[in-house]
């Protein structure tokens, strides 16, 4: 979700937090209420404090019980409705290590904490929190490469995509084994694409989801942190190029994207790499609740997959992954059935998966153009592909890994 519409979701409730009686802290049974520091901040150091922290880029932390408690009853709001920490996988289809979601029990105890009044408890119940580099979620970067120059973002108009440059001044090749990429101007970016290409050379288009390609994201999603053997090569005598995604929202900002990076001590075995499906070809109608999108793809190869990040705009509704295998057979591979335009979610497989060459990956979307959905920025038109959050698009993304190459190729790419 954008910082915006979290504040305005959770800051309305923000006044109306009152105090509630001591004695409501023992249940009707007897039972001592769970505190913050015996039950609840083990709960927001394993599942929430990665994106709740300072530095970050959710609105508020809660480290703390002084940081936690102001937002007691919008917590217990958000998490009684499952619709935080953000996920959107259907439980029915796949398995993902990096499903944050919590337990039945999890849940009750955050709410029956709010609904006792939110006690603190004993200090010497409270675990240690978590360590974290500030402003990192990958932890300490081994090397920050930075946008050349600011770019200033207008507060209104449409802002086409930019190709911004970052020199990395490396004379040798770095195999990456953690990245993430942070926008200055988190609330005006839609997402940045980072790639590669030779030092000196104009910037292009044509990498950025391209072999050269290290990493994207969208301004609420954490860096990434490849599997031990996994990495992306971060060529020797290459710049960086980010592909710029800036949205206006009524106030004009400036934005120095930064990319934290950790090297892997050794290369590795595996490169981390990706594929896709892209359905350009479609009109959306005026008021049209349901409009289908689909699109497949043939693997042409034996391919392990690990992640899958599906990509609409603001009409998107649902989208499922299927594969149809050589021996006929189907599977559902993922279905998120409410997608939501401000958590551009990667599904990591619990474990990756081997598709055989010839298996068909079918992409199946469906897009919201009415009045009935918020979001949407105007349901009298028709919509067809491009770039802006008022136009859509229709990717399924997924990751791959394949084996390092022994030698690599001249452009290193």
């Amino acid at each position: 979700m954008t910082l915006a519409r979290i504040g305005t979701c959770i800051g309305v409730v923000v006044a109306a937090v009152l105090a509630w009686s001591p004695s409501a802290q023992v249940s009707a049974r007897g039972q001592s209420a769970p505190t913050f520091a015996k039950d609840v901040a083990p709960i927001f150091y394993s599942k929430c404090v990665e994106c709740h922290r300072p530095t970050m880029f959710a609105p508020m932390s809660l480290i703390t019980f002084d940081e936690a408690r102001p937002w007691a009853r919008s917590i217990r709001q958000r998490v009684a409705a499952r619709t935080m920490p953000p996920w959107g996988a259907d439980p029915a289809h796949g398995v993902f290590k990096n499903d944050p979601q919590l337990s039945d029990k999890e849940i009750a105890t955050i709410v029956a904490w709010v609904d006792a009044g939110a006690p603190k408890g004993d200090d010497r119940d409270l675990p240690a929190a978590p360590k974290f580099a500030d402003g990192w979620s990958i932890g300490k970067p081994d090397a920050v490469f930075t946008m050349e120059e600011a770019f200033q973002i207008p507060a209104t108009g449409v802002v086409e995509y930019q190709y911004l440059r970052m020199p990395t001044g490396l004379t040798e090749d770095k195999w990456i084994q953690a990245i993430e990429i942070k926008p200055q101007a988190r609330a005006q970016v839609h997402h940045v694409i980072a790639f590669t290409q030779p030092a000196g050379q104009p910037m292009t288009a044509g990498g950025a989801l391209g072999p050269g390609n290290i990493g994207g994201v969208t301004p609420n999603k954490p860096g990434v942190v490849f599997e031990p053997g996994v990495g992306r090569l971060l060529a020797a005598n290459s710049d960086i190029v980010l592909q710029m995604h800036y949205t206006t929202n009524g106030e004009a900002a400036t934005d120095r994207t930064q990319i934290g990076v950790v090297y892997a001590t050794e290369p590795p075995r595996l490169q981390q790499r990706g594929g896709s499906v892209i359905q350009p070809r479609f009109a959306i109608p005026a008021g049209a609740p349901a409009h289908e999108v689909s699109g497949s793809r043939v693997l042409a190869a034996d391919t392990m997959i690990t992640s899958f990040t599906p990509h609409m705009h603001m009409r998107g509704k649902d989208m499922t992954y299927t594969a149809k295998f050589p021996d006929g057979t189907t599977e559902v591979l993922l279905s998120v059935p409410k997608y939501d335009f401000n958590w551009q979610i990667t599904y990591e497989l619990a474990k990756p998966r081997l598709f055989p060459k010839g298996t068909q990956i079918q992409v199946v979307a469906h897009f919201d153009n009415s009045p009935a959905n918020k979001f949407n920025p105007d349901p009298t038109k028709v919509v067809t592909w491009g770039d802006q959050t008022f136009e859509e698009m229709m990717i399924g993304f997924w990751g791959t890994v394949v084996e390092r190459p022994a030698v690599l190729p001249p452009s290193k790419q």
